[in-house]
């Protein structure tokens, strides 16, 4: 039994990976958000063409002693307080209450401090119902569920960057305790247990999310050895299998375990017998939940970024809106009657919408780590950049540390596949796209223009992002120096870097225009600028639109976290993605001529 549970996974940087289903996205398109003045001094009108979330994913959940929902965001780097009940947001908890990338939380038992688990960092933090921070405590990366049991006693697991359980001094100043821990012969010894709690037996239940398992352990008691075989000792037992990534275990009411997988289906366990039987089967992306007082049932879907009361029919009651949970990446394809279809990389989903009413058509699953059958159809990485290539798109993820050429047909679906990095040294792809015969990829933190094929070097910037061609020249722009460079083929290579624009704030998204400009999203100044080409560096940048919601800056890792795109159809109108609010703009082609 033991080696089932010795997981060796790739590229594994963050906390997880989730399916879709199909959503109609709010269309707002006649309204107008910004106005500035274009080079020839006419009005530029940006549009929102589709908004999505009110969240930027939701994970974690509580019940304040407040009576409020309290709704940890990973991507959003905050802890929102939620009205149950008309979803209104009445404040929220960012960095500068200690908020860094909050996976999971979890009040102490008199309700009178938060607790909750920063995965990317590895911290635990503590604060006060004002926000006032507590406590602070390192644990490891990947620190994830957390909570306390009847007699007060703090616990916490490791996800994807780690496995294991620990046991935490609620003050946050003694060291943590290993009840399970990992070690290098085996260092995944759980299979990542996630959001768990605890049963009347004082056992603590919860999934194994790349198991497929439902378990519950003997925590212990302080000053226990601890188990790097939990299989083996009897720390661990299985409960129940059969699940595809389950992400949360939670006792209800009736005194059911209730597990809901991230395949979207809600299972209620049986602990005394082991008995599994489906609840509800909701929309995929689920990741957490948690019962009222009064037996209430509430949930989180991360993909999609709603919040929900799920009644006991089973039928959710969206209580905060979802949708598009952090647009970045965008490409444009040529639809029907030359109508734009614009993609939009969403982290977790590919989403695909009407360029003219912002209808959303299709969306399509992406996996941290993607899954390469044998026979069959290879998955999509997650997307976080896109890129046109004839019929098909170009994805980019520096979470994946990878580079797909993918086709929107079920049945193609990836085309190409180029890890980008090594094992030890996983790569942070900005962006792709084609140009002659291969694939140039902008890495960001070697600061390396490459080749995808077999990341040869075509020339060393500081932080390349943007990437875009006209088939014969490549431009690229350097996030840190504000320059955007062109490199043009000789025939036989790429020439070296000349700088064809300066000055500009953090430019990330980068696209051609068919009358031979470049539109350029300056991230460090929120908005969308142009660079006529035909002119001498220093005099040819002009401002489009400004007061963009852009994605903000995140943990640094790398510096861009999320990446602000814009891609231009061939209606000539300009998409750009405003993470900060999670919409897609649009600037109609004859607004900015």
């Amino acid at each position: 039994m033991k080696t089932i549970f010795k997981f060796t996974l790739l590229f594994v940087i963050l906390f997880a990976f989730s399916c879709s289903t199909d959503k109609t996205l709010e269309s707002e398109i006649n309204l107008e958000a910004v106005s500035a003045k274009s080079q020839k001094g006419e009005n530029s009108v940006l549009k929102v063409l589709a908004k999505g979330a009110a969240l930027h994913g939701a994970n974690g959940i509580d019940i304040g002693p407040d009576g409020n929902l309290y709704v940890a965001s990973v991507n959003g780097q905050d802890i929102s307080v939620i009205n149950k009940n008309d979803g209104k947001i009445i404040k929220r908890f960012g960095p500068g209450n200690g908020v860094l990338g909050p996976d999971d939380l979890v009040f102490n038992p008199d309700g009178q401090s938060l607790y909750w688990t920063d995965i990317l960092t590895g911290f635990v933090g503590r604060m006060d119902l004002d926000g006032n921070q507590l406590g602070y405590q390192f644990v490891a990366p990947g620190v994830n569920p957390i909570t306390f049991s009847s007699d007060g006693r703090l616990f916490v697991g490791l996800d994807f960057l780690g496995d294991g359980l620990y046991e935490l001094d609620p003050d946050l100043i003694e060291p943590p305790r290993h009840i399970i821990a990992s070690t290098a012969a085996n260092p995944y010894p759980l299979g990542f247990l996630n959001a768990f709690d605890f049963g009347t037996d004082g056992r603590l239940y919860g999934p194994l999310f790349a198991a497929g398992l439902v378990i519950s352990v003997n925590v212990g008691n302080s000053g226990d050895p601890v188990s790097t075989d939990p299989f083996g000792d009897g720390t661990v037992q299985i409960l129940a299998g059969g699940f595809k990534n389950p992400a949360s275990a939670k006792f209800g009411p009736d005194g059911l375990l209730y597990v809901l997988d991230q395949s979207g289906e809600v299972f209620k366990i049986n602990t005394l017998t082991g008995e599994k039987t489906l609840f509800t089967a909701l929309q995929p992306g689920l990741d957490n939940m948690v019962f009222d007082e009064d037996g209430t049932l509430y949930m989180t879907n991360n993909d999609e970024g709603w919040v929900a009361e799920i009644l006991k029919s089973g039928q959710a009651r969206i209580i905060s809106k979802g949708g598009m949970i952090q647009p970045q990446g965008l490409a444009v394809l040529s639809g029907p009657n030359n109508k734009d279809i614009v993609y939009a990389a969403d982290l977790f989903l590919l989403r695909q919408f009407d360029g003219n009413s912002g209808q959303q058509l299709n969306d399509y699953k992406g996996y941290l780590v993607p899954i390469q059958p044998e026979v069959g159809v290879a998955s999509l990485i997650l997307p976080m950049n896109v890129s046109a290539d004839g019929v098909n798109l170009i994805i980019s993820s520096w979470f994946s540390s990878a580079v797909q050429v993918w086709n929107p047909d079920p049945l193609i679906g990836v085309i190409e596949n180029y890890p980008i990095g090594t094992l030890e040294v996983p790569g942070s792809p900005m962006d792709a796209i084609r140009f002659k015969n291969g694939i140039i990829v902008s890495e960001a933190n070697r600061g390396e223009l490459i080749w995808a094929s077999d990341q040869s070097l075509i020339a060393t910037l500081v932080e390349p992002s943007g990437l875009a061609t006209d088939g014969e020249t490549l431009w690229v722009a350097d996030r840190s120096t504000g320059e955007i460079y062109k490199l043009d083929y000789d025939g036989t290579n790429l020439t070296a870097p000349v700088s064809v624009a300066s000055g500009l704030q953090n430019p990330e998204g980068l696209a051609f225009e068919k009358d031979g400009s470049l539109v350029v999203v300056e991230s460090g100044a929120s908005r969308l600028s142009r660079i006529d080409l035909s002119k001498e560096a220093g005099k040819n940048v002009t401002t489009l639109v400004e007061n963009l919601e852009l994605s903000g800056p995140g943990l640094e890792i790398p510096s861009t976290w999320f990446f602000d795109g814009v891609a231009v159809g061939s209606s000539g109108d300009i998409y750009i993605s405003g993470g900060g609010k999670n919409v897609i703009y649009r600037v109609p082609q004859n607004k900015v001529r």
